[in-house]
């Protein structure tokens, strides 16, 4: 990367610091050397935005954005377009990936508090993505105008009706009296430019961010503490070429359960892609259970738990609203999970474990026991963290090394 070997990159150095960037942020950026498995999944994001972006693209040349032809040109694209039903399957089997991954990657967060002193902006941009991405599946979810993409607009636009100025709002939102053709232009206006350019935006000053302060470890350790007489951190290693080329091992095993899905079980037994929503939308024709994609399960229970409308709009905003005050909720004086005391491990277990059955039971229909269940999740989800600064603090932990442990 020397100017003095190639006066083409010399010229551009000049102009644009192309090789002061790829050394800070790749080359010379180092990394600690004791990563493991659950730092594959940010990576791994970042592989699924890829191929959302780039699937999208193709499936937008082939589909129209009308109520009258939106459900018939996704048919076509599967149908009659060379290779259409595989560029779908890549966007719809992606959109799960991408999710998986999202989750998995805040879940390290959590394990490793990866959020805490000096990561606080870190954790805001990672939780403005989400809800971008969120905002980003919901009106995709519209575009293929089935049955449940009807329906669930609407149940979803109608929650906007319970704030001031609820029903100038939602008809604001629709752009209609009803959920229409107008409806489906503006979402697919919003899904194909606008939130995009903003996700991709954010991940870059995610990524900025992240590489100003660090990235965290499995140990909770700060690299920067412990330099050599070069003021390289002895506990760390080049992202590249150690992670880069480590991470394509874990691409490559992603890329095979992700060709598994997407080949075998590309329905994902109605979770991924609904039966319903192989009927073409019928406002007359209500849907016998109407439930969001999984990704969005969690909050849907949360909504259900609650037989108020207003109340349970509440608790499912106040749900996603809390995750971005997490680092102001931990009282604990270290960071990963493995040197926390017990109260800490077992709320952070519990927590998961009640994550995934919400996640579960907004798939499902609002039976008696399901909104039990629901209503106990939701009560453990909150205890998380209404009480952390509690348990938090009177966790008895254990010393934390001065040198991050295991690694390359």
């Amino acid at each position: 990367m020397s100017n003095r070997g190639n006066p083409i990159l010399g010229w551009v150095n000049d102009r644009l610091p192309v090789t002061q960037a790829y050394e800070k942020h790749m080359s010379k950026y180092y990394a600690p050397k004791n990563l493991n498995f659950w730092y594959f999944f940010g990576v791994f994001s970042m592989l699924m935005l890829v191929n959302q972006i780039l699937t999208g693209v193709w499936l937008t040349m082939n589909y129209t954005p009308s109520a009258e032809a939106a459900f018939a040109s996704v048919e076509f694209i599967m149908r009659d377009v060379e290779w259409g039903w595989l560029i779908r399957y890549m966007h719809s089997t992606g959109a799960t990936f991408f999710f998986i991954a999202i989750y998995l990657h805040m879940m390290r967060a959590v394990l490793y508090g990866s959020y805490q002193k000096p990561r606080e902006l870190v954790w805001i941009f990672g939780m403005i993505i989400y809800l971008a991405l969120m905002a980003e599946a919901f009106m995709g979810y519209v575009l293929p105008w089935g049955q449940m993409s009807y329906w669930g607009a609407q149940v979803i636009i109608s929650l906007f009706s319970v704030l001031p100025y609820g029903d100038v709002l939602t008809e604001w939102i629709r752009g209609d009296f009803l959920i229409s053709g107008a409806t489906l232009n503006r979402f697919f206006a919003l899904h194909v430019v606008a939130v995009p350019l903003v996700i991709v935006g954010l991940v870059v000053v995610h990524l900025l961010a992240l590489h100003e302060v660090g990235s965290n470890n499995p140990d909770g350790v700060d690299i920067k503490a412990k330099k050599d007489e070069q003021g390289k951190p002895l506990d760390g290693i080049p992202f590249h070429p150690y992670y880069s080329v480590h991470d394509m091992v874990g691409i490559v095993v992603f890329l095979f359960v992700f060709c598994t899905v997407m080949f075998f079980f590309p329905e994902g037994n109605g979770f991924m892609l609904e039966y319903a929503n192989f009927e073409p939308a019928n406002g007359l024709k209500t849907p016998a259970h109407i439930a969001p994609v999984w990704y969005f399960g969690a909050f849907y229970a949360i909504l259900r738990a609650v037989p108020d409308k207003l109340a349970g709009v509440a608790l499912m905003g106040g749900a996603i609203a809390i995750l971005f005050v997490l680092p102001w909720l931990d009282r604990s004086p270290v960071r990963s999970w493995r040197y926390k005391g017990w109260f800490s491990r077992i709320f952070i277990l519990v927590f998961a474990v009640a994550f995934v059955m919400l996640t579960w039971l907004g798939t499902q229909p609002a039976t008696g026991i399901n909104t039990l269940l629901a209503q106990i999740g939701s009560v453990i989800y909150f205890s998380f963290f209404l009480l952390m600064p509690i348990y938090s603090k009177l966790d008895k932990t254990k010393p934390v090394p001065e040198r991050v442990t295991g690694g390359h």
